[in-house]
């Protein structure tokens, strides 16, 4: 099985935290769109075979996609692998683009997985991330989506931002409570290099995040999620029973996927590869059959470190047997490393299976660090 990733790198403004690759111009969505479908024709082969279980578009903004123009997509991937019968295909969208017209349209599709933007239900916290949509125009899109029989939802939120006192925090935790979404995504504030937020808490016209604050919230977050029957399956992602992300959980338990679109990367097990961050670069080598990608043959220690620090993010664990397949005997200089995490109690091991406990969650890049292997 392998899943497939197509970056819609547009969007309606720009949102003050966010670093990936968007454009606010539409000028030249039809030649990108058109770049997409001759890419997934020139990376055919980049699967080997492999069946497709999951169909992902991210952004950007997808649901500023036609209808037509998702069909045209999915028609090509179709047209060009074996799709599962039972495909998760999920749609990445912004509340504001979910009206009655635009929820009938993607009835037409084959898509049966949104995820949407919510981020908060506050407007003031909105208006400080430079968000498109309103607080209500985020209940009402899960609400109208529910009604036209899309079931299979996600939400973002994020947490731990100067606005978000631990009091609203809550209160956006029950209202997705209240609206019955089977699986939520939540992201501390991060501030990336290049942002308007970076520029913002440079210019001192903004606090900088507060790490306390975000440890605490992400606790919260936790204990509301567990208490309201989610299982914590990924550092930042929990679900009701059988409501995982199968594309997401791809991306942790190591399947390979292809990523099509600017600045999208690829994984086939042995290479990673990434395409160019440049709409026009982009387009302008697809026209003459290049492929604008830079590739990385993974070494040894790049397969060992790569699964050390997904498995870890997961509540599957890291499997010291699937470890020393990768390399035989790595697990001894794993345990030697991996000594003072047990002593904090931040890893536990369960047969031959080594989690996070709840407090290890809070320093899960930090552990996974501290197991790398040396290049």
């Amino acid at each position: 099985m392998a899943g497939i990733y197509l970056h819609i790198p547009f969007c309606k403004q720009a949102c003050h935290y966010c670093d990936f690759h968007f454009s606010t111009s539409l000028q030249y969505k039809d030649d990108l769109l058109q770049a997409l479908v001759k890419e997934l024709q020139l990376q055919k082969n980049y699967l080997a075979g492999e069946t497709i279980e999951t169909i992902y578009f991210g952004g950007g903004t997808p649901s500023l996609l036609e209808p037509g123009e998702i069909n045209l997509l999915i028609d090509t991937i179709t047209g060009l692998h074996t799709v599962a019968s039972n495909a998760e295909i999920t749609l990445e969208a912004n509340p504001d683009d979910m009206d009655k017209t635009k929820l009938q349209g993607l009835l037409q599709t084959p898509v049966n997985r949104f995820s949407i933007g919510v981020q908060s239900f506050f407007d003031e916290d909105l208006a400080w991330m430079n968000r498109a949509h309103h607080s209500n125009e985020a209940e009402a899109a899960v609400k109208r989506a529910q009604d036209m029989g899309f079931e299979n939802l996600t939400a973002d939120l994020i947490y731990g931002y100067p606005l978000l006192t631990d009091q609203k925090w809550k209160h956006n935790l029950n209202k997705l409570f209240e609206l019955d979404i089977p699986h939520v995504s939540s992201y501390s504030m991060t501030v990336e290099p290049g942002t308007a937020l970076a520029s913002f808490i440079g210019k001192k016209k903004q606090p900088a995040m507060n790490e306390q604050q975000s440890a605490e919230q992400f606790n919260l977050l936790m204990d509301a999620m567990q208490a309201n029957g989610f299982e914590h399956y990924e550092i930042s992602n929990f679900c009701k029973p059988g409501h995982y992300s199968k594309h997401n959980s791809n991306y942790w338990k190591g399947v390979k996927y292809l990523g099509i679109g600017p600045s999208a990367h690829s994984y086939n097990g042995e290479t990673r590869q990434w395409n160019v961050a440049n709409n026009a670069k982009y387009i302008q080598a697809i026209i003459k059959n290049n492929l604008p990608a830079e590739t990385e043959i993974l070494s040894e220690a790049d397969r060992l470190n790569e699964y050390i620090m997904t498995s870890l993010r997961t509540m599957w664990g890291l499997d010291i047997n699937r470890l020393n397949s990768i390399a035989a005997a790595a697990s001894t200089p794993l345990f030697i490393a991996a000594e003072e995490y047990f002593d904090k109690g931040w890893i536990v091991q369960k047969e031959n299976i080594i989690y996070l406990t709840q407090a290890g969650k809070l320093y899960a890049d930090n552990i996974a660090a501290g197991l790398f292997f040396e290049q």
